[in-house]
């Protein structure tokens, strides 16, 4: 080789270095992005004891726990406003001292025993009249049951001024008996219930019924 290729050769071979190493791909350890923080989710408390079951809860109307609703009495929720329905109650049954969500209170004493019959009232539907039942059965220690179960359970009422009411009459495994009845006045669901032990409910029975024949608007 001539002494000129040559030394051109060595003048480019450093450019041809300094290229190829220009082109040389670097990489880089970033700091991972930190992992998001865990809020939890909002606590979603209980409705208080003897709360009808409130549209939206859950997306729904879910069925209560049995043992979560067993008064509809000393809760914190609106009762129903307006004027209130009037009734007179059995001279044996003895009136209790009110709170701020029963419209009225009574003590049913027999042979020892004694059940407790409360009257009160909330704005709207409250659910329906399915979800009311099965609330209901739940407090005396019964499962949920179908809507045609349901149905097949209810007496149905006509009372005083073209009023109506659905009455059910529940025992649970328990020993424990129900006589309910809810009508619908102004607006407001209204609930009229006598619990307590099976033979002293069962044996009010026919008094809660006339009872009921005595509810009338103002």
């Amino acid at each position: 080789m001539s002494p000129r290729p040559l030394a051109c050769a060595l003048l480019l071979a450093p450019l041809l270095f300094t290229a190829c190493k220009d082109r040389q791909i670097t990489a880089y350890r970033a700091p991972k992005d930190p992992a998001p923080a865990v809020v939890p989710p909002a606590a979603t408390g209980a409705l208080p004891d003897g709360h009808p079951p409130v549209a939206g809860n859950s997306g729904g109307t879910a069925p209560a726990p049995a043992g979560d609703m067993a008064t509809m009495a000393n809760t914190a929720v609106p009762t129903a406003g307006g004027s209130d329905l009037k009734w007179t109650a059995p001279s044996s049954w003895t009136a209790k001292a009110g709170s701020s969500m029963r419209k009225g209170s009574f003590a049913v004493k027999r042979d020892g025993a004694e059940a407790d019959f409360a009257i009160t009232a909330f704005p709207g539907d409250t659910g329906g009249l399915h979800a009311n039942l099965n609330r209901w059965r739940g407090q005396v220690g019964l499962p949920n049951a179908a809507p045609a179960e349901l149905d097949a359970s209810i007496q149905h009422l006509d009372g005083q001024g073209g009023m109506h009411f659905d009455v059910v009459d529940l025992v649970g495994p328990s020993g424990t008996r129900m006589l309910g009845a809810i009508t619908s006045y102004n607006g407001n669901s209204w609930f009229f219930k006598l619990m307590g032990p099976d033979a002293l409910v069962a044996g009010e029975k026919q008094a809660f019924i006339d009872f009921l024949h005595t509810v009338k608007t103002p």
